[in-house]
């Protein structure tokens, strides 16, 4: 078995004994079995995207089947473990750690995890049932990073949605809708450059800092998913709200619609 594959193991079990004492191996799904869950995006995407391998995961053995435990390895070479009680309902530990491998050795395995799961149509997967052990070739490795280029602009968009953006309290507090979004340069690194008013606010309201928020645009497109498909609009762009789902360029020959959430 992989090396990382071993050091992860030994992580995962080490944990369980140390802060889930009064957890036996019956308690857990298969005794604890450690699954590989590549399941939801899939070890490419991971990988390039979120700059980790898919995580690491056991069990609890009961109708609700939530985690005992999870793990992420990132390319960095650290690792998170979460570790969790009350039949997973409860966070008792968070491990920040690093392994001590190379960055090639994480490459490496991304590689196998890749060829011998996803390429299989094998899903969220006991990591014993995976065949870690095949020699990676230069032309595997070759096709895996020639690859990255396929998710540039998924992870523009991801670096995107975790900018912040200011947005009236009308919209975070007042179940407004987003009825006017303008764009400007940034700030700096962590701002998007996005506004976003209800459009009913007076200058007064605008004007005081105490009536705005400053939100990831991720989490505002948990409140206002109509405004998601522009955010990658110019810098100058200004678009007001036309209707319940749909925004236009402001000419400003339009009223704004506004509206509050149901």
């Amino acid at each position: 078995m992989n090396k990382v594959i071993l050091m992860i193991k030994e992580m995962i079990n080490n944990s369980i004994t140390k802060y889930l004492p009064d957890i036996k191996s019956n308690d857990l799904e298969d005794n604890g079995t450690i699954y590989y869950m590549n399941g939801n995006n899939g070890t490419e995407f991971d990988w390039y995207v979120n700059e980790k391998l898919s995580n690491f995961m056991v069990f609890y053995n009961d109708k609700d089947n939530l985690g005992a435990v999870k793990l992420i390895v990132y390319k960095s070479c650290n690792i998170y473990l979460y570790i969790y009680g009350e039949r997973g309902n409860k966070l008792v530990k968070e491990v920040k750690n690093s392994l001590d491998v190379t960055y090639d050795e994480l490459l490496d395995l991304a590689i196998i995890l890749k060829n011998e799961t996803d390429e299989k149509c094998i899903w969220d997967s006991d990591v014993k049932k995976i065949n870690t052990d095949i020699e990676i070739t230069k032309n595997m490795r070759d096709e895996f990073k020639s690859h990255e280029s396929y998710y540039d602009n998924i992870k523009k968009r991801k670096e995107l949605l975790n900018k912040m953006a200011y947005v009236s309290k009308k919209i975070v507090d007042d179940n407004y809708k987003v009825g006017y979004m303008h764009r400007e340069e940034p700030l700096n690194i962590d701002d998007s450059g996005w506004s976003f008013d209800a459009g009913c606010e007076s200058d007064d309201y605008i004007n005081d800092s105490k009536n705005i928020a400053l939100l990831r645009l991720y989490d505002l497109i948990f409140l206002e998913p109509d405004i998601e498909k522009y955010l990658e609009y110019d810098i100058g762009t200004t678009l007001i709200r036309k209707s319940s789902t749909e925004f236009k360029i402001d000419n400003k020959d339009k009223e704004i619609f506004v509206e509050k959430r149901d």
